[in-house]
């Protein structure tokens, strides 16, 4: 088949949506299928034109004020509708859409094409922590607007299916994401890595992600204090001038990728995540398949990635001395800590990206199928409820 991925934010800007969409290139690059991905400009000059067989047509963009590596594309929906007749696509594929995606699925929807929306990032909930509360509501409505109007919305949790059902939107269905388990795994931890950083053989707490305000990463200043630990911060972001003088103990690694991070992941002792708005969470999932317990704000995606008392912990949001309790619980019983590790490693295995994806064209298949171009988009409700 023929598809257009329309992407909020793509490489070189590695995150959450990037590294999905990358590797649903790699599973539709297998099968043979023909596929563009439209995704803002970069000043990068080095980046491919084609990434992993898929022509990427980059639209002029801006910086996001603030988070200057983040690119915001211009132009309006007349442009994206241009590019999508061009292509002439079976199926829209809109990632983590709202300022772009906006533009894609209003003009597939008039070029009366299907499209399908990963409801990825939970947009409207930062606005109150970058100190824009009163932007809130027009982000839900934007957030509303978009996956009304898309054939098909999935989301990758429980929680993100409940909120936007509750929100009225009806043709929403669950598509998780997949995990890597041959490059995640606990053959991967290394005694060398862990001397380097904690050289006195204190157990290591780490975090991995973006160093951004929605990741409350500050919020682990209640666990530098605990004896025998060394905390450390994988990840990079606007945020990381200001931690590291909020945690002064801490070790940060910068911005790790492939087998780097694999290591690092391995040689955590726990992992913790305190940010709440997090809509799947795969650092968690990274860090489970690494046989590395878990504990992480009981919010959002990680409500279905952690099982309390046997992979890890779950906290109330905001209930920082419960976090902290729950570190220490498990930092200070190994047998415990190993019984959670292999509880954790064993609950996600069977969720590669290679089955993931072939569900991804599931529901391609699926919208296309069902997709009347004279008459719009069906009711795509399923009565037997959610598929994972």
């Amino acid at each position: 088949m023929r598809i257009a991925i329309v992407a909020e934010s793509f490489l070189p800007l590695m995150n959450g949506v990037t590294h999905s969409i990358l590797r649903v290139l790699e599973h539709l690059q297998e099968r043979g299928d023909e596929v563009m991905v439209i995704a803002p400009s970069t000043s990068d000059t080095d980046v491919s034109s084609v990434e992993k067989g898929a022509y990427v047509h980059r639209l002029p963009s801006v910086p996001l004020a603030g988070y200057t590596n983040v690119r915001v594309a211009l132009g309006g929906v007349n442009r994206v509708k241009r590019i999508l007749a061009d292509f002439s696509p079976d199926v829209v594929h809109l990632a983590s859409p709202f300022v772009l995606g906006w533009r894609a699925v209003q003009a597939a929807h008039q070029l009366g094409i299907p499209t399908v929306a990963i409801y990825q990032t939970e947009v409207p909930s930062y606005a109150a922590r970058y100190g824009v509360p009163f932007l809130e509501n027009w982000a839900w409505n934007r957030v509303d607007n978009i996956h009304l109007l898309a054939t098909r919305t999935l989301v990758p949790s429980t929680f993100a299916l409940n909120q936007l059902r509750g929100r009225g939107i009806l043709r929403v269905d669950m598509w998780r994401r997949g995990v890597d388990t041959a490059r995640f795994n606990p053959a991967k931890r290394s005694t060398a890595w862990r001397s380097s950083l904690a050289p006195d053989g204190h157990r290591i707490i780490g975090y991995v992600g973006r160093l951004a305000v929605e990741k409350q990463v500050e919020d682990l200043a209640v666990l530098t204090d605990l004896p025998n630990t060394k905390l450390v911060i994988v990840g990079d972001g606007p945020q990381r001038a200001a931690l590291e003088a909020q945690l002064p103990d801490a070790v940060f690694t910068g911005f790790l990728g492939g087998d780097a991070l694999a290591e690092a992941v391995a040689g955590f002792d726990l992992f913790v995540h305190p940010g709440e708005f997090e809509t799947f969470c795969q650092t968690i999932q990274e860090a489970m398949a690494s046989g590395v317990p878990v504990v992480a704000t009981g919010r959002g995606g990680p409500l279905d990635l952690v099982e309390n008392s046997r992979t890890g912990w779950l906290y109330e949001p905001g209930n920082l001395s419960q976090l902290r309790a729950y570190v220490q619980d498990l930092m200070g019983d190994d047998a415990k800590r190993r019984a959670f590790a292999t509880a954790a490693t064993a609950s996600v295995q069977g969720r590669t990206w290679p089955v993931l994806s072939a569900n991804l064209v599931r529901h391609y298949t699926e919208v296309i199928a069902s997709f009347s171009r004279e008459n719009g988009p069906t009711e795509l409700t399923s009565s037997k409820g959610p598929t994972s």
